[in-house]
């Protein structure tokens, strides 16, 4: 029996184009022998569409917007044990959902809350993680109780930005001083940030970052290169090889990564094995600090006298041709379909233990 994959991909966040343009290459690498696959869409109004189970991939990210020629549906209606389909609906039930969601109300628990109300196996990690990956806030607070070494930061919300301007941007000259990098708090993808080199580039990405989000850091600029690595598993989680990004810009922006490829990106990365080890090290105990599951990609600094310091994890990295998480896993010896597979089974993996805790005393 092939098992059902529902490829959950659009949103409604800012980084809807790259959760489509991450749906086609996720399509693309499926064993269809393995598995069947049916394409769930959320338009960028929040509208849920169910698309017919595919047989070949997608011309194009456009061909799997479902809104203008498909029924909305309900997103209970993807467990029909419990939400059992009406006589004219023909959806066979899924097995296990992959979120391609990327940013706000996609990869930050909410859709994984969701999920979990519903019973139903999904890959990657859980509400906690999600949401705790999502908020750089709150992440970098975990890696902090964790003891990991990062970058200094502050954050503001928008609220106490407004009242005392100034006495924000002071605050980030005294105690991180220039360059600094000035992100919204819950998004990716490069989307909204601005590298800050005086106060008058400070003042306009204040603006630029709160455009996005609430709330918004800001963190030292790091001299040393930009490794990353992947994770994947669930209790006993595992690396791949580390790659480097090597920005031909000013840093690794959503242009470079989505659409024109203008940076180089060496895999793997030439790194001492002390080095490596040290990284690898320290992703699983970051892997750990969020309470991962599924995945994730880990950034690091890595300084000239040896210091790895954490950047960022990122629990829904994206899949694109561009994407340095399949690509480093490929250099591993994990070949694309092959990692794909193994995400699912520890989707599934994870849903058979969770069904097993007793709920009830």
């Amino acid at each position: 029996m092939k098992i059902k994959v529902g490829l959950l991909y659009g949103g409604k966040s800012a980084e809807h184009q790259v959760s489509l343009q991450t749906a086609l290459a996720v399509i693309k690498a499926l064993d269809t022998n393995k598995f069947d696959i049916h394409p769930i869409y959320i338009s960028e109004k929040g509208e849920w569409f169910r698309g017919p189970k595919l047989t070949e991939p997608a011309a194009s990210p456009a061909a799997l917007k479902f809104s203008q020629n498909g029924t909305a549906v309900s997103p209970v209606a993807l467990n029909q044990d419990l939400f059992p389909a009406k006589a004219d609906e023909t959806n066979e039930q899924i097995d296990v959902v992959f979120p391609l969601l990327h940013g706000p109300n996609g990869e930050d628990g909410t859709v994984q809350g969701m999920l979990e109300l519903l019973n139903l196996p999904y890959v990657g990690n859980g509400v906690l993680a999600s949401a705790a990956g999502m908020d750089k806030v709150i992440m970098k607070n975990l890696f902090a109780q964790a003891g990991l070494e990062q970058a200094n930061y502050v954050s503001y919300i928008k609220s106490e930005w407004k009242k005392a301007p100034e006495e924000a941007y002071d605050k980030v000259e005294q105690e991180l001083g220039y360059p600094c990098f000035v992100k919204p708090a819950n998004l990716g993808s490069s989307v909204g940030i601005s590298k800050c080199k005086d106060r008058t580039s400070l003042e306009k990405a204040f603006a630029e970052a709160f455009n996005y989000d609430r709330k918004i850091i800001i963190e030292e600029g790091i001299i040393g290169r930009e490794i990353e690595i992947g994770v994947i598993g669930n209790d006993e989680p595992i690396c791949s090889v580390v790659g480097e990004v090597a920005p031909k810009k000013e840093f690794y922006d959503y242009k470079a990564k989505y659409e024109d490829g203008d940076t180089d990106m060496m895999i793997p990365a030439q790194v001492t094995e002390e080095e490596y080890e040290l990284i690898k090290e320290l992703a699983i105990k970051s892997f750990k600090a969020i309470d991962g599951s599924g995945l994730v990609r880990a950034d690091f600094f890595l300084t000239e006298d040896g210091r790895a310091l954490i950047n960022e994890v990122n629990t829904m990295p994206g899949f694109t041709p561009y994407s340095m998480f399949p690509l480093l896993w490929k250099h591993t010896g994990v070949e694309y379909p092959e990692l794909i597979g193994r995400l699912v089974e520890l989707a599934l993996e994870r849903h058979e233990g969770k069904q097993q805790i007793k709920h009830t005393f």
